[in-house]
């Protein structure tokens, strides 16, 4: 069961305390306002978190992955991410899925329940009015509230890995990303420990 006020109110708090930059506020006040269902979205319509505010506890584990695995990393003295900032960190994992706001709908089908009656049953359904792609999506609609650091746009742009439907047609350039922008390959890390640790499946 998610807690959609307390997960909210934590968000806040992090998005808050650690994006500082320039359009971020503009941004936060986006995600809080009635054009927005980012505190109540699921994370997906039946594979992960596919439930009310399922979007942003997803968007809560990844960051919370993600510091953890950075923590551990900068233990050691040739560790990759020593100077990845709280702020790339926080923009890159909460904001990674920003794709999926106002993207799922409710709809009803016709279920049998236990008795062998039929029933209406509420399930999501997606609802698609910018056709941009996952990632690149996200990218596209955080840049337009603020500028993305490079190291930050490949790691949300390629958060997937080998289930974007980029890499399952074939494009390589993700290895080449996940090569040269070790953080790209942690968030992506951090997104898949969430979905497959952290959150309720189907």
């Amino acid at each position: 069961m998610v807690d959609v006020e307390l997960n909210k109110a934590r968000f806040l708090k992090i998005y808050q305390d650690n994006i500082k930059r320039e359009g971020a506020d503009k941004l936060l006040e986006w995600l809080c306002s009635d054009r927005s269902d980012f505190f109540v979205a699921p994370a997906s319509s039946k594979f992960h978190s596919a439930v009310l505010g399922g979007l942003c506890d997803h968007s809560l584990n990844v960051y919370d992955r993600a510091v953890e695995l950075i923590e551990n990393e900068n233990k050691k003295d040739d560790s990759l991410f020593k100077n990845i900032s709280a702020e790339s960190i926080a923009i890159s994992t909460l904001l990674h899925d920003l794709c999926k706001v106002n993207f799922y709908k409710v709809a009803q089908r016709n279920v049998k329940n236990e008795f062998g009656m039929w029933e209406k049953v509420d399930y999501y359904t997606v609802d698609e009015d910018l056709p941009y792609g996952h990632g690149e999506k996200s990218v596209y609609m955080i840049s337009g509230f603020m500028r993305l650091t490079r190291e930050e746009a490949l790691a949300i742009n390629w958060h997937m890995g080998g289930f974007d439907k980029r890499v399952i047609g074939g494009d390589y350039s993700i290895s080449k990303a996940f090569s040269q922008f070790p953080f790209a390959t942690l968030v992506h890390i951090a997104d898949i420990m969430a979905t497959y640790f952290d959150e309720d499946r189907e």
